[in-house]
């Protein structure tokens, strides 16, 4: 009897912490100059289960936020920060320049190629509960074209 109640105890916790599987891949960030205080953060990220994106952090940007596709408003284009990003089940999410990205900004040093930047993603799964996923991002030349494909995979 012992044995059975251990195993269901067991099977209970596990069931009850499960969270989706949140793969991040092609994740980078645009190259700056030495001046330039913002920057974006691009990658496809898929979630298991129907979730959100709710935040990103990095130590290299004093303030990190989620943004909105960009939008011409009066000719002038702008972009806004969003409260999460949806994330469909099993469906990779693209944040892409000229499209949903994370905005790096208040940057405490240049980006430069080659440089790795360290990203944490908060993930809101169906069930409410937040998981966190550290991601690794390569710089890229600030030159370089938005659909450049290192073949990366983080």
């Amino acid at each position: 009897m012992r044995k059975t109640t251990t195993l269901a105890v067991s099977l209970m916790l596990f069931g009850a912490t499960a969270l989706a599987d949140v793969t991040v891949k092609d994740s980078w960030v645009r190259g700056t100059t030495p001046a330039q205080k913002a920057t974006g953060a691009f990658f496809e990220i898929t979630s298991s289960e129907a979730g959100a994106l709710l935040s990103a952090s990095s130590p290299v940007a004093g303030v990190v936020e989620i943004h909105h596709t960009m939008k011409m408003e009066d000719g002038v284009m702008k972009m806004r920060a969003i409260p999460k990003l949806d994330l469909p089940a099993g469906k990779g999410v693209k944040l892409q320049p000229g499209g949903n990205h994370v905005m790096l900004m208040e940057l405490k040093q240049q980006m430069k190629k080659g440089d790795v930047v360290p990203i944490t993603l908060k993930i809101e799964g169906k069930d409410k509960k937040v998981q966190t996923v550290e991601i690794k991002a390569e710089v890229r030349d600030l030159a370089a074209p938005a659909t450049m494909d290192h073949g990366h995979k983080h």
